[in-house]
């Protein structure tokens, strides 16, 4: 028989076995060395949202415009005495102005169109031509359901529901059609009507 254990003598210890990579990573990968690896995200993410926050701050989105040029334009070419909204109370502000009287000719009709932000910042527009068939009238007046009419400053206005379901208060003066009309109240739309005076330039 060899020399050396038996069965029955000592057993030789052996050292446990090496935690596998997978394991060790599991390990190491708890709630608190989660949290500690994303705090440089989240840190990131704050410094972005303050940063746009600050900029934004205090900054209003309405980009106005000054449409005196327009208008001038406009009554300088038009066969016809030229009206427009003045004085309109605080909160109504000027964001868009167009006419078509840079290329018209003596005697050809002229559109002038305003665009208003109201004190609610809805919209209003304000549309006068001698052209019935100008698309600024007709993409509003064609379809539009009349609801009789209304005084406004002393002057009768056609009250309307456009197909878009809003109102459009209209007067006419011979060839010339003067139009309110927009996503703003009624009550919106009828001070830019009220406010609508000649044109002295």
């Amino acid at each position: 028989m060899l020399g050396g254990m038996t069965g029955d003598g000592p057993t030789r210890q052996l050292p446990p076995p090496s935690p596998s990579p997978a394991a060790d990573r599991a390990a190491r990968f708890n709630a608190a060395n989660m949290a500690r690896s994303l705090l440089p995200l989240v840190a990131i993410i704050l410094l972005v949202v303050g940063w746009n926050a600050f900029r934004q701050d205090g900054v209003d989105p309405v980009q106005t415009v000054d449409p005196s040029s327009t208008v001038q334009l406009a009554s300088s070419r038009a066969s016809y005495p030229l009206v427009v909204p003045t004085g309109l109370p605080k909160g109504y502000r000027p964001t868009s102005a167009h006419t078509d009287a840079g290329r018209a000719r003596e005697g050809d009709p002229v559109t002038l169109q305003i665009g208003y932000v109201t004190p609610s910042t809805r919209y209003a527009g304000f549309v006068e031509s001698d052209d019935p068939r100008a698309d600024a009238l007709t993409a509003v007046l064609n379809g539009a359901h009349k609801r009789g009419s209304v005084d406004v400053g002393g002057t009768s206005w056609t009250r309307a529901t456009t197909r878009r379901g809003e109102t459009a208060l209209w007067t006419r003066s011979g060839s010339v059609t003067v139009l309110v009309s927009g996503s703003a109240a009624e009550a919106e739309l009828a001070a830019v009507a009220g406010s609508v005076r000649p044109y002295s330039g």
